[in-house]
């Protein structure tokens, strides 16, 4: 069977659409023809891979088509030998190979329910046919035609062009004899325009540094975990049950060595300095700025490119799962943050990837997110669904990642989300709300915990979207927990004022106990507050000199650590760092040196091992049984005061917020002695020293509605805890 002179020139043009078709060994009546591509090759043969006996193939293309007609199918396994520049070499069929993705497969990605993507989409090394190589698919249905290029075939995308599986819109090729570290890209041809261009494959798990973004194929088997007790134990834990600290960390600047040009810590140095230092500091989990690969430093990781990978910045993969790998065997969990709400246009990644809108919608009151200047992604289609959603998945499963904090939500759930009327579409229904990407959010939860037992979801989201932290199967989008912005806002605002200014803004402390149960929140933070102008959690304090600064600040952290609900603080704010943070350098670990920023970190360092001594309160953080106003309406003297109570726990918290010392009688709820187990102006946190001398003893003098009641010596501008010793 001789090709017609189209199909000679489709593929001697790359332009077919199917290639395993035409290329290597059919049958043609009783005999078969063989065929090889190879762009730029002098000559071809067909050679038994057994005995080496080779024939030689006729060119039927000047491009590097050759073909030999046999008058029957050959009992052995053959390869090609090309002759190039008057080297010759053996090389594997790819077109012998059979698809490395099944029906099944097929099936799930198309209704956007396949929960191991991250094996079948990307490049894989396999053993396919006793033959090592990498497998391929990317997922492009209107492309007319996919290839594989890298420096194994010159870039040329004529020399390995994909099949396309049936209606399914993935393109595959298993190329034998590549291996692990080889790049690649994939070359593509969309449905208008003939030219090609290259992407970078979505699903890759490594990518090699801009500004050439190629993606890398991995060994993901080189690491080998040594985590196994602690993935045991989190599989039967309830972490919302359990203390509950979070550091937020920027890996490429939370510590630096200056010695080396500055350089930021690789993996797994951070690995090692981040175990030491949360074990040290008390906190249960490191949450990481989105570690996923990204083109722009600037961008913090929220502008990702690679959703599977890694950011090479800092290591391969195995030096990233050394690192998680390390924090768990310190008992330290790893949260990172997950951007499902937008992604960059960079012309290499998502953006048109197969020459249309294929992640984002085309309708840019629908696809493009006017804040950012990025894309949105078009959440009614299953399989962006399914990419996305598989990539928490590959990380659950591929980096034992302890769960997700998903940014920018609220842009997420509403339509006209910062935009104007007429730049929005309503919902089918004809509201605001966004149903695909609830419906998205509602999938993304529940498979997180039905795969990974013990993992944490968190949302950024800002407004009052009911349901955030309710159950999925109870309509709710099924979070463990949510950032709580307005507490975050409001209690900024307060500390904000000038001490003898802030009776007027005393609700300021007290409303966010209107609405506190109605979610599961975390008390962020976060890095958004020390950035872009905003001045350091330091210098928002309502104070003249670092002294009074460093004093009410230490009263916001001990007020965020004993509220209920778990806790969540940006690094570099544990140690009061005055500037704002920037991506660019080092925290100024130096400033420890001083007596308030060491103060500080002690002090953050105790409330740690306060609220891990004491599990009880942390299994009754939204259980709003276990909390109670003492005095909440003080605004004349700016002092608040609660109580939190559950199984023997028994704790006073009182604040007192102006610089001016007071003698105060507060209520309690059981007789008795009422140790001092925190003060935040003791000279151990560089305060002044003031205080109870350990404790109180209660009197039978009623106040506050009890019969009991305890008369405390309130430092300027403090917290203190008290706690019931039975």
């Amino acid at each position: 069977m001789r090709l017609r002179p189209d199909e000679i020139a489709a593929l001697a043009g790359a332009r077919h659409g199917s290639p395993h078709d035409l290329l290597g060994l059919h049958p043609v009546g009783q005999g078969c023809v063989a065929r090889a591509l190879l762009p730029g090759a002098d000559a071809c043969e067909l050679v038994d891979a057994a005995t080496g006996l080779a024939r030689a193939m006729e060119r039927v293309h000047p491009e590097g088509l050759f073909e030999l007609a046999l008058p029957a199918t050959p009992a052995f396994r053959h390869r090609f030998r090309e002759t190039r520049g008057g080297a010759a070499r053996e090389l594997e069929d790819p077109y012998r190979f059979p698809p490395s993705l099944g029906s099944q497969d097929l099936h799930f990605l198309a209704i956007g329910d396949h929960h191991r993507v991250h094996e079948r989409l990307g490049g894989h090394p396999r053993r396919l046919d006793g033959v090592d190589g990498v497998a391929f698919a990317v997922w492009a249905p209107h492309a007319r035609r996919v290839s594989v290029v890298g420096d194994f075939n010159r870039w040329d995308g004529r020399a390995h062009p994909m099949r396309l599986l049936g209606a399914s819109g993935v393109w595959e090729l298993f190329l034998p004899g590549l291996a692990p570290g080889v790049r690649y890209k994939y070359e593509l041809v969309g449905p208008a325009d003939p030219t090609p261009f290259l992407k970078t494959d979505p699903c890759a798990v490594a990518f090699e540094p801009s500004p050439n973004h190629a993606a890398i194929v991995a060994d993901l088997g080189l690491h080998r975990w040594g985590d196994g007790d602690w993935m045991a134990r989190r599989a039967g834990r309830d972490p919302l049950r359990e203390p509950v600290s979070i550091y937020e960390v920027h890996l490429g600047s939370w510590r630096r060595v200056p010695a080396e040009d500055n350089r930021p810590l690789g993996y797994r140095e951070l690995g090692e300095q981040l175990a030491a230092y949360c074990r040290e500091m008390g906190f249960t989990h490191v949450e990481l700025l989105p570690p996923a690969e990204h083109p722009f430093d600037g961008s913090w990781g929220y502008q990702v490119t690679g959703y599977y990978a890694p950011t090479r910045r800092f290591g391969e993969a195995a030096d990233f799962m050394a690192m998680v790998d390390t924090l768990h065997q310190a008992g330290v969990g790893v949260i990172v943050d997950l951007v499902p709400a937008h992604f960059p246009k960079d012309a290499f990644a998502l953006a048109r990837f197969d020459g249309t809108a294929l992640y984002e919608h085309a309708d840019p009151r629908q696809g493009e997110h006017p804040d950012w200047g990025t894309l949105v992604f078009n959440f009614g289609r299953h399989e962006v669904r399914n990419f996305l959603v598989g990539a928490a998945l590959s990380w659950l499963d591929r980096f034992h990642v302890d769960g997700f904090r998903v940014d920018a939500v609220a842009s997420m759930l509403y339509l006209d989300y910062s935009r104007k009327d007429g730049e929005w579409i309503p919902n089918p229904r004809g509201g605001r709300e966004n149903l695909d990407a609830i419906a998205f959010l509602r999938q993304l939860n529940a498979l997180v915990h039905h795969v990974a037992p013990g993992a944490l979801t968190l949302a950024e989201e800002s407004t009052a979207f009911p349901g955030v932290t309710r159950p999925v199967a109870e309509g709710g989008l099924g979070f463990d927990l949510k950032w709580n912005m307005g507490w975050m806002h409001d209690t900024l605002a307060y500390f904000r004022e000038d001490p003898i200014h802030r009776r007027w803004h005393h609700g300021k402390l007290t409303f966010g106990m209107l609405y506190h149960w109605s979610e599961r929140f975390t008390q962020a933070l976060s890095h958004d507050e020390v950035v872009h102008g905003k001045g350091s959690l330091l210098n928002k304090m309502g104070a003249p000199d670092l002294r009074g600064r460093a004093a009410n600040l230490r009263a916001l952290l001990a007020l965020q650590w004993a509220w209920p609900g778990k806790k969540t603080l940006f690094m570099g704010c544990e140690f009061g760092q005055p500037a704002e943070w920037s991506h660019e350098r080092s925290l100024d670990w130096h400033l420890l040196a001083v007596a308030e920023h060491a103060g500080l970190r002690r002090l953050v360092a105790d409330l740690n091992r306060v609220l891990l001594a004491h599990p009880a309160l942390a299994a009754a953080d939204f259980d709003p049984a276990a909390f109670a106003w003492v005095e909440p309406d003080d605004a004349a003297a700016s002092v608040l005061a609660f109580r939190r109570e559950a199984g023997d726990e028994r704790w006073l918290v009182v604040a007192n917020l102006t610089p001016v010392p007071r003698t105060y009688r507060l209520g309690v709820t059981r007789p008795g002695a009422w140790e001092e187990i925190l003060n935040t102006d003791s000279t151990h946190y560089a305060g002044s020293g003031a205080g109870n001398l350990g404790g109180l003893a209660s009197e039978p003098r009623p106040s506050h509605g009890q019969a009991h009641s305890v008369e405390a010596h309130l430092p300027g501008l403090s917290v203190l805890i008290f706690r019931h010793r039975a």
